[in-house]
């Protein structure tokens, strides 16, 4: 089928992104829409769980998302990460965007492939630290289940909460979907739950989006990261390219 409109499933880039290239290369439609919201854990709320975000000398984050929650809390607790703190970030894109909030060249950040068994590969040689883990409310709890049964002292916190955004009026007429996260699939299905009766394309990036879709009864089309495509983007211009070879 000849590829002519994408669905990405985040807000609209205020600057150039790299699917403007994508546009101008094989003459696809791209839209974004966000398929939910985050809603901040206020400081008092937080502090109901009795966790003292000086105790740990390490934080471990799966999203920009929890980059963004863990150093607001922080500075809403009156809490100065030291220079000495490690960060674990699934991916080399997260880890990057630490130097919105700290001097990467004086801290201790590794950073993996975007799949969660090399994340737990990298954490596990570090079994002196005790870990942070921000998460969402809607979090599954294979990535702390799987670093606990390493005998690692993991500790996760509601940092941020999701909530699904109505996309009622969202007419799905585009030939893929690109989803980035657990909770874009639990919207996509929660709004269109006849989505597997239409003939789209869905692309998933990150293993656990991928599982989640999987779970819920929907097939995969495209995946990212995957070995020499480590963005969404790169992901969707292999496949159209290879779409495009197709149909000549």
């Amino acid at each position: 089928m000849q590829i002519k409109s994408i669905l990405i499933s985040q807000p609209q880039p205020t600057q150039r992104s790299p699917y403007d290239d994508i546009v101008k290369k094989y003459n696809v439609k791209v839209d974004f829409h966000k398929f939910f919201d985050i809603e901040p854990v206020e400081a008092r709320e937080f502090r109901r769980l009795r966790i003292d975000l000086s105790s740990f000398t390490a934080v471990i984050f799966t999203s920009k998302i929890a980059v963004d929650h863990y150093f607001r809390l922080a500075t809403e607790m009156r809490y100065y990460p030291p220079t000495t703190l490690k960060y674990f970030c699934i991916n080399e894109s997260i880890s990057n965007y630490l130097n919105k909030y700290i001097t990467y060249r004086k801290r201790k950040i590794f950073f993996t492939d975007g799949l969660m068994d090399s994340l737990i590969e990298v954490v596990s040689k570090f079994t002196d630290e005790v870990f942070l883990l921000p998460v969402a409310n809607t979090h599954k709890n294979n990535l702390i289940n799987k670093l606990k049964r390493k005998k690692l002292n993991v500790i996760k916190a509601v940092s941020y909460k999701v909530v699904n955004v109505d996309l009622s009026k969202l007419k799905l007429s585009y030939d893929i979907v690109a989803l980035f996260s657990p909770s874009g699939v639990d919207s996509l299905v929660a709004n269109f739950p006849d989505f597997r009766d239409k003939k789209i394309k869905l692309a998933t990036f990150g293993s656990e989006t991928t599982k989640s879709a999987v779970k819920a009864g929907l097939k995969v089309d495209i995946k990212a990261p995957t070995a020499g495509v480590p963005s969404m983007a790169m992901a969707l211009e292999k496949y159209l390219k290879k779409n495009a070879n197709k149909t000549k």
